[in-house]
């Protein structure tokens, strides 16, 4: 007996939902998207073979080159915390305006004693402005060690786990410069780091 021949009919899928959905969406995350900020200090770091990648949460990295010394923590909420510990140390007070300025910006080069007025620019005249001399780092006055010190105690707190440091080195940056970094970060115990590389 011959098999009985069902009639296909084309099948139509209305996209319009779909089309709908996906312009929404891409519509989210063009809204939602931050701008990366240019580095304040332009180094050039060396090549290595090593892969590894950074992770983007409780890390702190601090920019090495010409001389000076930048600092940058990763989260608004540690950076707010950390803001608010060095004025304690420091007894400047920061108005709640100036902690949310503060906390978008990514890295920074200024002594505690600038800051205030640093946080007060925008990002163009902050540039110009050549407070950013870089974080005195020398024997008598070494705020970069307090910003490495209040960075891991807000990590800490807020996220209950160690913050990690990375080092970005200018490659044409001397010896001495890199060695002194890193002793302030051995007399507080921080032995591992990474070192900020582009991959060959």
């Amino acid at each position: 007996m011959p098999r009985i021949k069902v009639k296909r009919s084309a099948l139509t899928v209305d996209m319009t939902a779909m089309t709908d959905v996906s312009f929404l969406l891409l519509t989210f995350f063009i809204l939602t998207a931050v701008a990366k900020q240019p580095d304040p200090l332009d180094v050039k770091i060396p090549s290595s073979t090593y892969k590894l990648k950074v992770p983007e949460i409780d890390i702190a990295i601090l920019t090495i080159g010409k001389g000076k010394v930048f600092f940058e923590a990763a989260g608004q909420e540690v950076r707010i915390s950390m803001l608010e510990k060095m004025g304690a140390q420091y007894r400047i007070d920061f108005s709640p305006e100036e902690k949310k300025r503060f906390s978008v910006i990514s890295s920074f080069g200024v002594p505690v004693q600038s800051l205030k007025k640093f946080i007060s620019m925008d990002a163009a005249k902050r540039k110009a402005s050549g407070l950013e001399t870089g974080i005195p780092a020398d024997s008598a006055n070494n705020q970069l060690a307090d910003w490495v010190l209040h960075s891991r105690k807000a990590v800490a707190e807020l996220h209950a786990t160690s913050m990690r440091v990375s080092i970005k080195g200018d490659a044409a940056e001397e010896y001495p410069a890199i060695k002194k970094i890193v002793d302030i970060l051995q007399k507080q115990k921080i032995n591992k780091f990474s070192l900020l590389t582009n991959q060959e």
